[in-house]
């Protein structure tokens, strides 16, 4: 019996990983938050601290959702994808009692995320040592482009400069001497997204080791560190010989057949994996000859003659649509995959049947799609019970809840621009 049945179940009453677990999020754009926003899937309270004017930078990125009844007021789907579950706060901290909020609600905190350049928190008294001293189980956890320490600390760090820094643009995209050739950066950003990833894994890491001792500690996430650590075999690969890779576009650099071919309506992708699959490929296109020659008979000659070997499938495959071939590839258990749009990702029926879209009831915006967290826990479900929330929206009740302010203190606050 699967303890799944349901990937996307949402029940109130199972426990959650991380219940209790208070969360300041001091964190804008993408790589804080989504690590933020990880820890809040996995139940933990989570308080974005924003800016009063504007908030986050990506409120105002386009394309948004429309609220139904007011079309004025619109919701970065951006924001939307890095900040479900968490409450908006909108303090001021570079005025020193806006300072002061922060610091108090850091001292009833758990964990702190920002990615702020090195330092500017610590001017504000914001930084580690400095709330550390009143909270010393605080876990502080920096997310910066290229780290606080070495020659380039004090760097703005985008995911596109660190795909070309880091390497990434080297290994992506055709190669020079094909239409198109030259290095290209990932569709995706993956680096941000990848450095979120380990700043959630490393807060869950520092909570464990707090449970035993007691005390709290820096994080120090950069995404250089990040980028080169997944490097992986590309990077191994390198140390080990000095060769350097070069640019092998779709294709696989270790295997062939791989990559993109055409069909007679579009292009197929396809990945035969080992000399096993490689025979029946062969037999599927009825070139079963092919398996015998001594050009293509194991993955290393295929990879070297990978010219000779498309000169003969391309042909074959270009006869028949895509359909053909990855229904009779599939049947005979070769890996292969139409290259979808995201109209075609969200309508395929795997990712239907694994929920990979959830919904939430936004207040002004009704029921919202998001997309589910991939980690499926059978006794601690992922739950998405609060929206991503509007500029402020809880405000009042965190600082009367957490610092006992009373409504004359809040609209004072108020008056003069700290909330």
């Amino acid at each position: 019996m699967n303890p799944m049945t349901d990937a996307n179940r949402n029940e109130s009453n199972a426990p959650t990983v991380l219940g209790g677990i208070r969360v300041l999020d001091m964190a804008r754009v993408l790589a804080g938050p989504w690590a933020a926003q990880l820890l809040a899937d996995f139940g933990a309270e989570v308080t974005k601290i924003e800016r009063p004017a504007g908030g986050d930078d990506s409120r105002s990125w386009e394309p948004s959702f429309v609220s139904p009844h007011d079309p004025q007021e619109r919701h970065s789907a951006y924001f939307c994808s890095a900040n479900r579950g968490k409450q908006s706060v909108t303090i001021d901290f570079a005025d020193p009692q806006g300072a002061g909020l922060v610091r108090d609600l850091a001292a009833s905190s758990d964990v702190l995320i920002e990615n702020y350049k090195t330092g500017t928190l610590a001017r504000h008294g914001l930084g580690y040592e400095q709330l550390a001293a009143i909270n010393p189980r605080l876990i502080y956890c920096s997310v910066t482009g290229f780290g606080q320490t070495g020659p380039y600390k004090t760097r703005a760090g985008y995911d596109t400069i660190i795909q070309a820094l880091g390497g990434m643009m080297s290994l992506t995209g055709e190669r020079d001497d094909l239409p198109g050739g030259g290095p290209q950066r990932a569709g995706l950003p993956v680096i941000d997204l990848l450095t979120g990833v380990y700043a959630a894994l490393a807060i869950l890491g520092a909570l464990r080791l707090r449970e035993q001792t007691g005390r709290g500690q820096y994080l120090d996430l950069a995404l250089l560190d990040v980028h080169v650590s997944s490097l992986s075999y590309f990077g191994m690969n390198y140390l080990a010989s000095g060769v350097l890779p070069r640019r092998m576009g779709n294709s696989n650099p270790v295997t062939f057949p791989s990559g993109t071919f055409p069909s007679a309506d579009g292009a197929v992708v396809l990945l035969v994996g080992n000399d096993q699959q490689f025979a029946r490929f062969s037999a599927a296109l009825g070139l079963p000859g092919l398996a015998a020659d001594p050009r293509f008979a194991t993955s290393p000659r295929r990879v070297a003659n990978a010219t000779a070997l498309t000169a003969l499938i391309s042909p074959v495959l270009a006869a028949q649509p895509g359909l053909h071939w990855i229904e009779t590839l599939e049947a005979c258990g070769v890996p292969c995959a139409p290259i979808n749009d995201l109209k075609a990702v969200f309508d395929d029926p795997q990712v239907r049947a694994r929920g990979n879209v959830a919904h939430v009831t936004h207040p002004s915006l009704g029921e919202i799609p998001i997309l589910a967290n991939p980690m499926r826990l059978s006794a601690s479900p992922v739950r998405y019970e609060v929206p991503p929330p509007r500029l402020g929206e809880h405000t009042d009740a965190v600082l009367r809840e957490r610092l006992a302010l009373a409504q004359a203190q809040l609209a004072d606050l108020r008056e003069r621009g700290v909330i």
